[in-house]
């Protein structure tokens, strides 16, 4: 690899960017997209669907055999709530290799006790982004689970303002209304408003604590494969 191209490469692995590296495996010529260079390159389609996947493998363009190698940040999930569905989302986020983080300011909830081997954070958001917790970004998810205004709403407004490719709220419809008109208040446009999943989670029939986690943890997945949320009959 020429020594400028793995110079880029890892510049976009520390700014935590997607890119892919293509190789032609006749001549091994190489050639690195980054993320935001797809749309506008000869191969979008497939390097789209290599990115949304995640995966690097052999592909066939133009008569030729070409290799992407597919770098991805690893994907954080930020939840925000200590709650019961959190207990039963974590260890359903390890098993899917999501860096999750709980962040809660109500010591009674965020203990070690209730969430042992999982990084959890008792303050309020918007004192732990950027702190304790690193800053959101496109590769992060955030999950808003307190039902309290106080505690959920900084978290929503850092992960809209960070475009974090999932932001997700629990709540009634009439709980998200109140939300929407706080939001809009505070600045942020119906476009980023609408990014928000609420109810949240696929619409599964979820009733208990790990159903509703099984419920977001899909959606969340959904949402970074870039499958379109199905219709509700």
């Amino acid at each position: 690899m020429r020594s400028d191209i793995l110079a880029a490469l890892n510049d976009e692995r520390a700014a935590r960017r997607a890119a892919i590296l293509v190789t032609d495996i006749a001549d091994g010529a190489q050639r690195l997209v980054r993320e935001a260079e797809i749309a506008a390159d000869p191969l979008a389609a497939v390097l789209a669907k290599h990115l949304a996947s995640g995966k690097s493998g052999l592909v066939e363009a133009d008569g030729r055999t070409l290799f992407l190698t597919v770098q991805v940040p690893p994907v954080r999930l930020v939840v925000v709530g200590a709650v019961h569905i959190s207990q039963a989302m974590a260890p359903m986020a390890t098993g899917l290799d999501l860096a999750l983080t709980v962040i809660d300011p109500r010591t009674a909830f965020a203990t070690q006790e209730r969430f042992p081997g999982i990084a959890l954070v008792a303050e309020w958001p918007d004192a732990a982004f950027g702190t304790t917790v690193p800053v959101l970004d496109r590769y992060c998810a955030l999950a808003a689970l307190t039902h309290d205004p106080k505690i959920d709403d900084p978290a929503l407004k850092a992960a809209l303002a960070a475009e974090c490719f999932y932001v997700g709220a629990l709540g009634s419809r009439k709980t998200h209304a109140s939300r929407v008109a706080r939001l809009t208040e505070a600045g942020f446009t119906p476009a980023q408003i609408g990014r928000i999943h609420a109810p949240i989670g696929l619409p599964i029939g979820a009733v208990s604590p790990a159903e509703i986690a099984l419920a977001v943890l899909a959606e969340i997945v959904a949402c970074l494969r870039r499958v379109p949320r199905p219709e509700v009959a």
